[in-house]
């Protein structure tokens, strides 16, 4: 009988968690009428793809796509290579200060991202960066998230053991060495964790696209959608196909790594 409860309270929240992805999905093919008189849970009746065709001949997608693309792979990228190299250094090196440092850099892990919006604006614009992709990127990279990042590896190194570091360097590694060949291969799962959350949240941020910028040449995908919402009133059949075919990314990227989320979870240490 607990066994029978526990499936039906996890089926309710699969259900609860996965639903509006799929009413996404489901609503893309349909017309704008059929939207509008339908039960949105009803699938379409005669599926239709012209709303992918005219949400592309409409917009510049394609663009607003290969930014959105362009942007989180460098956020994802930039933020595992200094997220790592600060976590190490928190982790392994021995320099005065260094865990009132860390902890004083993870308490701003509890202050709003609203709150900082507008100092980094102001960096931005002082480095002549507003409306362009590296303006895009680096605030993600040294700022949002990072404290997180570092924090996660850093107690993830720890759980290492530092004689296996310590063959190495009687091997003839450096420090360097250490890191990338013996610290880093070691802990693919905890990365691959990290490259999910880094890449989805920088594809699904919004407010920072729609504060930096303004051309369409570095236009964003959640831009694009919120525009469309704004020019298309009630068209919700393109506001949906267009959510839908930026759903995709996302479900690729959890499929490929979905692995190394499990193992992350379940790896608590080397024995």
């Amino acid at each position: 009988m607990k066994r029978i409860l526990l499936y039906a309270v996890l089926t309710a929240g699969a259900v609860v968690s996965v639903g509006p992805y799929l009413l996404t999905a489901s609503a893309a093919f349909k017309s704008g009428q059929e939207i509008l008189t339908s039960d949105p849970w009803l699938p379409p009746r005669n599926p239709v793809l012209a709303n992918f065709a005219e949400v592309w001949s409409r917009y510049d997608f394609a663009l607003f796509a290969a930014n959105s693309l362009l942007v989180a792979v460098a956020v994802t990228a930039c933020q595992l290579v200094v997220a790592t190299l600060a976590a190490y250094a928190f982790a392994r090196l021995r320099f005065p200060g260094r865990d009132a440092l860390f902890w004083a850099y993870i308490g701003t892990m509890m202050v709003p991202q609203i709150v900082t919006l507008v100092p980094t604006f102001v960096i931005v614009r002082e480095l002549g960066l507003v409306d362009t992709h590296v303006g895009l990127i680096l605030p993600f990279v040294f700022g949002f998230l990072m404290p997180y990042s570092v924090f996660l590896l850093r107690q993830y190194f720890k759980t290492i053991p530092e004689s296996i570091e310590q063959a190495a360097r009687i091997d003839g590694a450096g420090t360097g060495t250490v890191l990338w060949r013996v610290v880093v291969p070691m802990s693919r799962p905890v990365l691959g964790t990290l490259a999910i959350v880094a890449f989805v949240n920088t594809w699904n941020n919004l407010l920072w696209p729609l504060i930096i910028t303004h051309s369409e040449a570095t236009r964003v995908i959640t831009r694009g959608i919120a525009q469309m919402q704004g020019q298309f009133n009630q068209q919700y059949h393109l506001v949906l196909a267009a959510s839908a075919m930026a759903l995709l990314p996302l479900v690729a990227v959890f499929l490929a790594f979905q692995r190394h989320i499990v193992r992350s979870i379940a790896l608590s240490g080397m024995k």
